[in-house]
């Protein structure tokens, strides 16, 4: 991940890891369970689910609500112990309960101006704008018959000047998987075959094949290009989901820059300091954009 905001970002994409779900407030909120006089409420049961261990949030669904409402009664049964030895007036309790406080003011504060604001119009608008940055890729859609021997794939070059069909000889002599396809192998832009192969497929006019075999680590090549365009840029339905997240970040990086402007920032710690103005550099002209936040 980039310098640029590193610290925001990775706030942001733990936030939008944890996010806890909202229990409507018009909703009736059923006893569940008790604990003593301590009732454990259908809200809490969904707080004790969210916050699972990874590894039980796994479970099936019905499962995954008895684990949690165990977890949920273990909760309240120490927790009713700890106040009687009143640890929760203890300086050090006090302090992580701040600590979390804040957490959760600053997770509801981005749902509301961020997670609740952002439209399906912003998301296209993004995914258009992004889509329109994209360098121009070239693809092709080639064919290949792959055999053993150079003298084989010489026959082959010679059936195909003679008139055969490619795809006809792909069935009939290649010893490639996709030999029943006609040795269709779809299109690929650069990057995604071997050195040899991927030079001799570019260098191709569309409609022609190579007229000397090709030679890779997996045997002799005769390659026909079928057709070259621009690499499609991903479908919105694809990474919807995903520019959402880019404009998500976005609005809470310039949430995060307007607090900063109404709150000044002191590091007292040098290296601490340091090591945040480096972290939290603006992007210059040329930069790449910060990385994604993960799921």
């Amino acid at each position: 991940m980039l310098n640029y905001n590193k610290i925001a970002v990775m706030a942001f994409a733990t936030f939008v890891a944890f996010q806890a779900p909202v229990y409507a407030e018009d909703k009736p909120d059923a006893v569940v369970a008790k604990v003593g006089d301590v009732e454990i409420h259908q809200s809490d049961l969904d707080l004790a689910v969210a916050n699972l261990d990874p590894q039980l949030a796994q479970l099936p669904e019905e499962q995954k609500k008895v684990a949690a409402l165990s977890a949920a009664i273990d909760v309240k049964l120490l927790a009713q112990d700890a106040i009687a030895e009143k640890l929760d007036q203890t300086a050090e309790f006090k302090k992580r309960m701040q600590y979390l406080a804040d957490r959760e003011l600053h997770n509801a504060y981005f749902k509301k101006h961020v997670v609740d604001t952002v439209t399906d119009e912003e998301v296209k608008a993004r995914y258009d704008k992004e889509v329109a940055a994209l360098p121009k890729q070239q693809e092709v859609h080639a064919r290949h018959i792959l055999v053993k021997t150079e003298d084989e794939a010489k026959d082959v070059i010679k059936q195909l000047d003679a008139g055969k069909n490619f795809a006809d000889l792909a069935k009939e002599k290649s010893t490639d998987p996709n030999k029943a396809d006609g040795g269709d192998l779809g299109y690929f832009t650069k990057g995604r075959m071997v050195k040899e192969f991927e030079e001799a497929a570019f260098a191709l006019e569309t409609g022609t094949y190579t007229k000397t075999p090709i030679k890779t680590d997996f045997g002799y090549h005769v390659i026909l290009v079928e057709d070259k365009r621009d690499a499609p840029p991903p479908a919105f339905d694809q990474v919807k989901d995903q520019v959402r997240q880019l404009v998500m970040r976005d609005k809470y990086l310039a949430l995060l820059a307007g607090a900063k402007e109404k709150s000044k920032v002191e590091i007292t710690d040098e290296a601490l300091r340091k090591g945040y103005e480096d972290a939290n550099k603006q992007p210059q002209p040329g930069d790449e954009p910060p990385a994604q936040p993960q799921q």
